[in-house]
């Protein structure tokens, strides 16, 4: 089938590469972000105010920058092509479900978790398995805010 919709290559292992680089992803940030909190309060063990490392202060963003990076290289050779509509829901919304598996079942859950986010997102970029996708993700969005605030 020679459409200009027509996609030469399956899915499968292209969600599956989404999904493997959201989970590794997710635990490297769970990682990095204890790696932090034990350094700061190393730092500032002596301290009795306010203090601030400057891991502490850039830890949101390099994370968010390496993130950025690894799955833009990741999708473009994945062959996901909206990248523009996948990454920033990926991204700015990763944080919500992260938080809930995490503080609730530990870094392993929100591996899990964030490779379910990332595949589920990635799936949304093809129009046929759209509605599957955003409708998945946002169940896990809404299940993660009622674990977060029940």
């Amino acid at each position: 089938m020679n459409t200009p919709y027509a996609d030469p290559r399956p899915i499968v292992p292209r969600v599956s590469g989404a999904a493997v680089t959201g989970a590794v992803l997710a635990y490297g940030a769970c990682w990095f972000f204890a790696w932090v909190n034990h350094h700061q309060e190393q730092a500032c063990e002596t301290t009795d105010g306010f203090c601030f490392t400057w891991w502490g202060l850039t830890v949101v963003p390099l994370t968010f920058t390496t993130a950025l990076i690894i799955l833009i290289a990741v999708y473009k050779r994945l062959g996901i092509r909206p990248r523009i509509a996948v990454i920033p829901p990926t991204l700015v919304l990763a944080p919500i479900p992260l938080a809930a598996a995490q503080t609730n079942a530990g870094w392993w859950a929100a591996a899990l978790t964030g490779g379910a986010w990332a595949s589920l997102l990635a799936l949304a970029a093809w129009r046929r398995y759209r509605i599957l996708g955003l409708s998945a993700a946002a169940a896990l969005l809404l299940a993660s805010l009622v674990v977060l605030y029940r």
